[in-house]
């Protein structure tokens, strides 16, 4: 009876509280949007390995300014031997203009197993929405920057002198959307050096499966003109994950 009593009671303060709540009262928008994935990944180039990956984004949109942040983390290993280790951050700030964006950017990268076990690259420049609709964006970039890359060691060259390198930065970034839950998406992202030149295409085709959850299927290709001794030129990564959005 005691348990009775006091399900019955706390059913009855709820009451209150339930009525002074409407029933399609949503929270104020924050801007804030962010969005946590993990899942399994296939490895090919410098690389040749399957196993876990994980990305997080942040996003904060205000009137005048755009913050964004994606951290990724790439691992795997064999018969207890690390076999990729690779970890990407993405810092980028936007300023609004009556047409178009002003923006600084910085693209950080640690990879023990790749052609460059380091590269740093900061650039700023002018952005703007070519297309902005309901169903399909595309924002393109343009602006100079810096390089940083270390090389991968190798038998034959026992030192490694870093590359710096200025560069210049074009990216175009689409979103499509295909039907009311589904999405497909892409960015390109070329950079063009004294020394170097680099290109990348990261695309994911993303579907909702219930309410904040999705499925997503990514691939990051990236193309290095000039790279060390015994490395390839092309690095792929394939990933199948299951994705949670923050709103």
């Amino acid at each position: 009876m005691l348990k009775v009593f006091i399900s019955v009671s706390l059913l009855l303060l709820s009451l209150p509280v339930a009525a002074l709540v409407p029933p399609d009262y949503q929270e104020p928008p924050t801007g804030f949007t962010a969005e946590v994935e993990a899942g399994l990944q296939l490895n090919t180039g410098n690389t040749e390995s399957g196993n876990f990956n994980g990305r997080t984004q942040l996003i904060f949109d205000t009137k005048r300014t755009t913050q964004e942040a994606i951290l990724k983390a790439y691992f795997a290993s064999e018969q207890k031997t690390t076999t990729s280790e690779k970890y990407d951050l993405q810092l980028q700030s936007n300023y609004k203009l009556h047409k178009g964006y002003i923006f600084g950017r910085g693209d950080f990268t640690w990879d023990q197993f790749s052609s460059y076990t380091r590269i740093t690259t900061v650039s700023t420049g002018y952005g703007f929405n070519a297309i902005s609709s309901y169903r399909t964006k595309l924002s393109l970039e343009l602006g100079p920057g810096y390089r940083y890359n270390l090389p991968a060691e190798s038998a034959s060259e026992l030192t490694h002198e870093a590359e710096r390198d200025v560069i210049l930065r074009t990216a175009a970034k689409v979103s499509q959307k295909l039907q009311e839950y589904s999405s497909l998406n892409a960015d390109l992202t070329a950079e063009i050096g004294e020394s170097n030149n680099t290109l990348t295409l990261d695309m994911n085709y993303k579907n909702l499966v219930f309410q904040d959850w999705a499925f997503k299927i990514g691939m990051n290709i990236k193309y290095t003109a000039q790279v060390p001794e015994g490395s390839q030129r092309t690095d792929t990564i394939t990933t199948f994950n299951l994705l949670y959005t923050f709103r």
